[in-house]
């Protein structure tokens, strides 16, 4: 992967020419540079291959191998980019069933250009891009629904008590700075916590660490805010 100080290599996955060229000239535009452009998930699993990227913005919805059979078999292989969900609804189970494989958030189409080049300087840092409120909706609504969720199975047993209370506070969506404050904690010692979350559950990010808490049942939908 490449160093936080060398712009992001992005490859755009959309079976429609205009959303890819727009992605393309607004990334640009902010230094981004577009690697490859696929018009289906079989494309874009070779041009992954291809030029190694850093991100993958791909969309859920195409034909042939769909966005998420696509982010399934990029993320299985070693030293994966970082992949953003493109779709047009904020409650779409494939989301779901994308961020249990691996994905690293979603964006809506019609973000903004701002929001969408920090969206990948975010993710190629290696943050999960989690819009708190739209992310628990999310989960809460489709944990456990049935065979198009990948549920992630770990065993919470190896945490410690302080760090099962900060996998809850995750799932609720705060902010390290949040946390630190709920638990009367440092923001560094609360940073030291979730990574440690993420290595014991050999999660890729926070992202998945949300998915980890529903379907677990540490933390149930409709619960407390």
């Amino acid at each position: 992967m490449s160093s936080p100080a060398v712009p992001p290599r992005v490859v755009v996955a959309d079976d429609q020419a205009l959303v890819r060229t727009g992605f393309r000239l607004i990334l640009a535009a902010d230094g981004i540079e577009v690697v490859a452009e696929a018009t289906d998930g079989q494309e874009a699993v070779e041009a992954v291959r291809r030029t190694r990227p850093d991100v993958v913005l791909m969309d859920i919805r195409m034909p042939g191998l769909d966005g998420l059979e696509a982010a399934r078999r990029i993320l299985a292989a070693p030293d994966p980019p970082r992949i953003l969900m493109l779709t047009t609804f904020d409650l779409d189970r494939y989301v779901y069933a994308a961020l249990s494989a691996g994905a690293s958030g979603f964006l809506l189409k019609d973000v903004t250009p701002e929001h969408l080049t920090a969206a990948v300087r975010t993710v190629r840092s290696g943050d999960a891009l989690l819009a708190p409120a739209i992310t628990r909706r999310l989960v809460e609504r489709f944990a456990r629904s049935g065979a198009d969720s990948a549920a992630l199975h770990r065993d919470l047993a190896r945490l410690t008590p302080r760090e099962l209370d900060v996998l809850r506070l995750l799932a609720q969506g705060l902010s390290n700075a949040e946390m630190a404050a709920h638990l009367h904690l440092s923001e560094a010692t609360v940073k030291t916590h979730v990574s440690r979350v993420l290595g014991k559950l050999s999660l890729r990010d926070r992202a998945q660490a949300v998915v980890v808490a529903y379907e677990t049942g540490l933390v149930t939908p409709g619960g407390r805010e």
